[in-house]
């Protein structure tokens, strides 16, 4: 390790999650996740709290200053680890539902509107490059979330994200939580409503999920599982992290 790259700090679009048994690095540029396991983990805390990635084992600390994860400083700057509220590991015993049911109808008013919300995000995706798709999406999230003039109520956001999920049904391209939940965020932005849009992961197996909620912190149209992830990145209301 050279004298240049004995302190370095994270940069602010990556973000590691600790659930104890697994320390979890998520680069919000790329959308990649990777996963350091617990001897590794405890190097990492450590070079976390001391700003010395000298601390972590050479090829690790290595491919974290290369791949951008970190930088290297002039003095020492320890970066934040967010803890994880579901930290034991049931090893596979808890999955998380998938939405396989056929969303409810709604008015086609609502269903153009939602579609069209739906194809913002698609186009936003499509235009760039690949490897820096997760980056757009959350820049479009946030000049969206910018925008609000009012808070959502339950029911008004309740209804945008159901109305996006009738949509995706029958969408050509990809929609899972990632589009619908960037969508929604859209559809009420249209209305001038805001809502905080939520990235989260869980363990046991590592999983993402993205989510919409309301200012007073109440999940939109989602299941109880949800409460399972840890809010890693959120955008909008009272809980902005950039």
């Amino acid at each position: 390790m050279d004298e240049l790259s004995a302190f370095a700090t994270v940069l602010p679009h990556f973000r590691a999650v600790d659930f104890g048994h697994v320390v979890v690095l998520i680069d919000y540029r790329t959308g990649d996740v990777k996963g350091l396991l617990p001897t590794a983990a405890e190097r990492f805390r450590e070079a976390a709290r001391t700003g010395r990635p000298g601390r972590l084992p050479g090829p690790l600390a290595t491919h974290l200053l290369t791949s951008g994860f970190l930088a290297p400083t002039s003095g020492p700057r320890p970066w934040p680890v967010t803890r994880a509220t579901t930290a034991t590991a049931s090893w596979g015993s808890v999955e998380h539902p998938a939405g396989t049911a056929r969303p409810r109808s709604v008015p086609p008013l609502d269903l153009l509107r939602a579609t069209g919300a739906l194809s913002a995000v698609a186009a936003v995706k499509a235009v760039g490059h690949r490897r820096t798709t997760m980056l757009r999406v959350i820049r479009t999230v946030h000049r969206a979330t910018s925008t609000r003039r009012r808070p959502a109520t339950p029911e008004q956001a309740a209804a945008a994200v159901l109305a996006v999920r009738a949509a995706g049904w029958n969408s050509p391209g990809r929609s899972a939580c990632l589009e619908e939940s960037a969508a929604a965020v859209l559809l009420m932005a249209s209305r001038c409503l805001g809502v905080t849009w939520c990235h989260g992961i869980a363990a046991d197996p590592v999983r993402l999920h993205a989510w919409v909620q309301t200012e007073d912190g109440t999940p939109i149209a989602e299941p109880l599982s949800t409460s399972a992830f840890t809010p890693v990145l959120t955008l909008g209301a009272h809980h902005h992290q950039s």
